[in-house]
């Protein structure tokens, strides 16, 4: 086991590779999304409040220097921490030209305190030039880029508007890993309609593909998105925290060992959170998913090479 852990996670993977714990600095690139500007759609994905995805990131102040000093400090003043992942959270992050990319991305991993540079971004936004500058970057300092794939079942996709096949998701996987990046994928549980069967094919996809790393999100829905109306009329039904929990330790168990789990479930804003109720308890939450897993002794990866 992995430090005491049924699975391969986030801080397990830090202490080995950087010998300590490093903390996030969420940051604002100045950037928007094209499928909330109009080039692909308006909005966003239904799930997405009016702040887009990035909920959570330090918004844009007069510069990144000023965002990265503000955060550090608050991090120090409860962590001690003194070393850092830049990730930048909010919208997609490659989402504008090459230069402008570079003179964001460039001053920053060039940082002393900085040790990986983490991007957030959609696999339809990775030109040829901006690959060629992640490969630039990689050769600087780790580069991780987190892909919202959200579920492998193209039907769902089209619900929630994501506006691109799966199919460019796993060429920007390849891609990405040409060039020299660690991909995490962020995956849903909990999308309207889908089903067990459904939820454990994005898994087994996610890890064919090869991705690094995982996020796992239970869906939370959050007035103000067009999710928050489906909810209301009926249209699907929050998941029960039984039934999460159990999803989710079927997930880890299909999961090939070395895949590092950055999370297991997410925050959703209690300010805007309409259900599922009972997951504004995460240490709760998380107690419960440990037991889970112990109970039914279950270690990441024991049925990765025995589902199909």
């Amino acid at each position: 086991m992995w430090n005491g852990r049924r699975y391969h996670s986030l801080d397990f993977y830090l202490k080995q590779e950087f010998g300590e714990k490093l903390y996030k600095l969420s940051l604002d690139g100045g950037m928007t999304c094209p499928n909330r500007d109009g080039t692909l759609s308006y909005g966003g994905c239904i799930f997405c409040s009016g702040d887009g995805s990035g909920d959570f990131a330090a918004k844009k102040v007069s510069d990144l220097s000023d965002q990265i000093n503000t955060a550090k400090s608050l991090i120090y003043e409860k962590y001690k921490g003194e070393r850092f992942i830049a990730y930048f959270q909010s919208y997609t992050n490659t989402y504008a030209p090459v230069s402008y990319l570079r003179n964001i991305y460039m001053p920053v991993i060039n940082r002393k305190d900085i040790e990986v540079l983490d991007i957030a971004t959609r696999p339809d936004c990775l030109s040829e030039d901006t690959l060629l500058l992640i490969k630039e970057l990689s050769s600087i300092k780790p580069v991780w880029v987190e892909l919202g794939l959200q579920t492998a079942d193209d039907k769902t996709a089209a619900l929630i508007n994501r506006c691109y096949k799966t199919a460019v998701y796993d060429k920007a996987v390849d891609d990405l890993h040409k060039y020299g990046a660690q991909v995490i994928t962020h995956m849903i549980i909990g999308l309207p309609h889908e089903n067990r069967e459904t939820i454990l094919s994005t898994a087994k996809h996610i890890a064919n593909c090869g991705s690094d790393g995982i996020k796992l999100q239970l869906l939370h829905i959050l007035e103000g998105t067009r999710l928050a109306q489906m909810y209301r009329d009926g249209v699907f039904n929050a998941l029960k925290e039984d039934k999460y929990i159990s999803l989710l330790c079927d997930i880890i168990a299909i999961l090939p060992p070395q895949t590092v789990i950055h999370r297991l479930t997410g925050d959703g804003d209690k300010n805007k959170l309409i259900a599922p109720e009972w997951s504004k308890n995460k240490r709760r939450v998380l107690n419960h998913i440990n037991h889970e897993l112990k109970k039914r002794d279950i270690i990441q990866g024991c049925k990765y090479f025995s589902y199909s």
